[in-house]
């Protein structure tokens, strides 16, 4: 440093000085003034300070710049080795950020994987509902055992390789920290630092992942039952179809060959129907066999408001009434009738209306007392209504029943014989333009439809059940799925990190100045520094594990089989579920379901999918942590304190004796765990070679694309190496000595 001094100042002195001379050579016997006056004048004189006063006054000023700038670069001296430790105290750290991040990554796999066997497995109880995909279903709960296989080996792997690298942590830290302060030594100051990281606390917990064989049950049910749901599928499958046989044979001959002959143009054209009395459908799946019986109800009921003779002759009068006494009895037997039908049951009665006089001799029609008789001369004779002139005088009433078995002969007027009433609904029976032609083809083919239907149903439920309670069986694995993977690290409180620049730098290096003595030089300068993970934005950390599982899946590539390439569509979707949710293992099976086949006569391809749909909406796994840890910079005494243990009371005994040199200390704060560190030996770390293989995925066995999950080891740790560690822990343990005051003796 120098200090500019005015020319102006300068001549001022010496003009000062040499007036001074001048005045003791003019006068050389001048009377000597008092001593005190002498000393007053000295420093000041008429016109202010006096020459010498300046002078010292300068001399002063200088003497407290220079001082003020040796103090001020001492200070920036040790303020570079608080930067240089809070740098290694945040890259310490960072091991155990990366750590969690890749225990996230295996967890991910984990659930993947489980999810994905849960699927495959489910997909093939669905495919095997569906007779044509019978085979592949087989091959898909195959294919669901072999995940689970993939997904038992890769956990086993993963925990002992998570369990080595945990180990590793203090080791990898401290590498990390003596990588930094080597590469902030040297520069303009000439640095020399060392160092030294302790993670807090020192040890972890052993990791395990459960849930190991808890498929093993139920995938032995699911195999053991696979070929006979297959076998009730195939039987429920055939039966479906002749029951949506029967019932498009009933939807036809009610409305479905409109506008061709069918019980809905019969009615509007014989009955003048429509509307709601006479509804049309224009699908099978929307009509049902009520939709028949409702109508034909409606219409027996509108031909009899309706009816009326055709002509004025006795005959046609009769005929009429025989007419609207069918219509009355068509009315009562189809009161009695029935559609009762559910998902799970049908049954149905269609009354049976006569088409001929051997019919109408079934029916209450033979045997209804309500024809009036007319007895002459001993001569009984009946009649087909009271309003036939030959009725008159009539004093009794019978049935056709009665007429048959008396003898009765017939009337000549009304001409009323059996034949007369089991005619009325013979043509329209048997000819295609009557409306009981129709009816009766749907009444047959409700009562086929019926057969179908009782030996489907029963068939449905057993599939149903025993999917239901299949899928139920994995309720525990999907259970052992929701439990995150628990890591508890060494260093999960944070990291503390000694140290210190060793370098003998010179105490007027880069500060020349009389003002400052040389010959010395700064001594050891040291810092404490501590860091601790703090918790990123969940976004971020969904975009970082995202990222590493799109490259996983991207390298799950493709098989050759529909079985295979179907299950390695399911787990890449998979892996997003640990980002987005159980709802991506739903959207992915939907995928998949989508692309097969399901739609069957039965339903039990549908029904199984969203059976299977609703079993993983009500898993409700646990969310996912997706928080992305990060170092950051913290008072060290938290970190200390938080751990708890022996480190923070030798931390605090430290502290105090650093205050008072002069209290004994009976060991310091670092040697203990420094010498932790150091004796802990890395298992393989040389046969590492930039890469840990944490688990390896092979997610369809040999024959399916193998996928390992490394984590990359930065060469700069890799080059520290054990001799620089031990080195870094032996120069600490001298300097916590020269610091401390005490050095422990081992």
């Amino acid at each position: 440093m120098r200090i500019a001094v005015g020319k102006r100042t300068l001549r001022m002195l010496s003009k000062r000085v040499s007036s001074l001379g001048s005045l003791r050579r003019a006068h050389p016997v001048l009377e000597a003034p008092p001593p005190a006056v002498c000393a007053r004048r000295l420093f000041f004189d008429d016109e202010g300070f006096s020459t010498v006063g300046m002078v010292l006054a300068l001399l002063i000023t200088l003497s407290l710049v220079f001082t003020s700038g040796q103090v001020y670069r001492v200070q920036a001296a040790s303020a570079s080795v608080q930067n240089a430790a809070d740098a290694a105290a945040l890259a310490a750290e960072g091991p155990v950020a990366e750590f969690y991040v890749v225990v996230r990554v295996c967890d991910a796999v984990v659930l993947s994987l489980t999810l994905t066997g849960v699927a495959a497995t489910g997909i093939g109880l669905v495919a095997t509902c569906v007779p044509p995909l019978a085979a592949l279903g087989a091959k898909l709960v195959e294919a669901g055992r072999t995940v689970f296989t993939a997904r038992d080996s890769f956990a086993t792997k993963a925990t002992d390789a998570l369990n080595k690298v945990q180990r590793a942590l203090p080791y990898l830290s401290a590498a990390e920290a003596i990588s930094v302060l080597r590469a902030n030594s040297g520069g303009a100051s000439g640095a020399d630092y060392v160092g030294f990281a302790v993670l807090l606390p020192e040890e972890g917990e052993e990791i395990a992942i459960g849930g190991k064989g808890a498929a093993e049950d139920a995938l032995s049910k699911v195999e053991s039952e696979q070929e006979g749901l297959a076998d009730a599928a195939a039987r429920a499958e055939e039966a479906a179809k002749e029951a949506d046989a029967q019932k498009a044979a009933g939807y036809a001959a009610d409305c479905g060959n409109n506008p061709g002959y069918c019980m809905y143009e019969r009615a509007s054209v014989l009955a003048g129907m429509d509307g709601a009395s006479n509804p049309l459908y224009e699908s099978v799946d929307a009509w049902s066999f009520s939709v028949a019986l409702e109508r034909a109800r409606a219409y027996y009921k509108q031909r009899r408001a309706q009816e009326a003779p055709e002509g004025n002759s006795v005959e046609e009068q009769a005929d009429s009434a025989l007419r609207a006494r069918f219509y009355d009895f068509a009315q009562r037997e189809l009161a009695q009738g029935y559609v009762r039908e559910t998902e799970a049951s049908f049954a149905a009665y269609f009354p049976e209306l006569p088409r001929n006089t051997s019919e109408m001799r079934q029916t209450t029609l033979y045997t209804d007392s309500v024809y009036p008789i007319v007895e002459s001369g001993g001569v009984r004779v009946m009649h087909a209504w009271s309003g036939c002139p030959e009725a008159v005088g009539a004093t009794a009433q019978g049935s056709i029943q009665d007429m048959e078995a008396g003898g009765f002969p017939t009337c000549p007027s009304c001409r009323f014989s059996a034949s007369s009433l089991g005619k009325v609904a013979a043509a329209s029976t048997s000819i295609a333009n009557g409306f009981e032609y129709h009816y009766a083809k749907v009444a047959e083919a409700a009562r086929a439809y019926q057969k179908a239907r009782e030996v489907c149903d029963p068939l449905k439920q057993h599939v149903q059940g025993t999917v239901a309670s299949l899928l139920d069986g994995f309720s525990e694995v999907l259970e052992s799925a929701s439990k995150r993977i628990e890591a508890k690290p060494p260093g999960r409180t944070g990291v503390v990190v000694l140290a210190a620049d060793v370098a003998r730098t010179a105490a007027d290096a880069g500060f020349v100045s009389s003002f400052v003595s040389s010959g010395k030089s700064l001594g050891v300068r040291a810092a404490v520094s501590a860091s601790t993970l703090v918790s990123d934005s969940p976004e971020e950390g969904k975009t970082v594990l995202t990222s590493l599982l799109d490259g996983v899946s991207g390298k799950a590539g493709n098989v050759g089989t529909q079985a295979g390439s179907l299950v390695l569509s399911v787990w890449s979707k998979a892996l997003s579920a640990y980002a987005d949710g159980h709802a991506a293992i739903r959207d992915a099976v939907s995928n998949v379901l989508n692309s097969l086949p399901l739609v069957g006569a039965s339903g039990l391809g549908t029904w199984a999918a969203d059976a299977l749909e609703d079993f993983l909406e009500k898993a409700g796994l646990a969310p996912a942590k997706l928080d992305a840890p990060k170092p950051v910079l913290v008072n060290t005494a938290h970190v200390a304190n938080a751990e708890g243990g022996s480190f923070a009371e030798r931390f605090a005994e430290t502290q105090r004796s650093a205050v008072s040199a002069a209290e004994s200390v009976s060991g310091d704060v670092f040697s203990a765990a420094v010498s932790g560190v150091e004796d802990r030996v890395v298992e393989g770390l040389e046969a590492w070679d930039g890469t840990i293989e944490v688990a390896r995925i092979d997610i369809l066995g040999p024959s399916g694309p193998s996928i390992p999950i490394e984590i990359v080891v930065p060469p700069r740790i890799v080059q520290v190496g054990q001799g620089a560690i031990s080195s870094a822990a032996d120069r600490i343990r001298g300097l916590v000595g020269s610091i401390t005051g005490v050095r422990q003796w081992e």
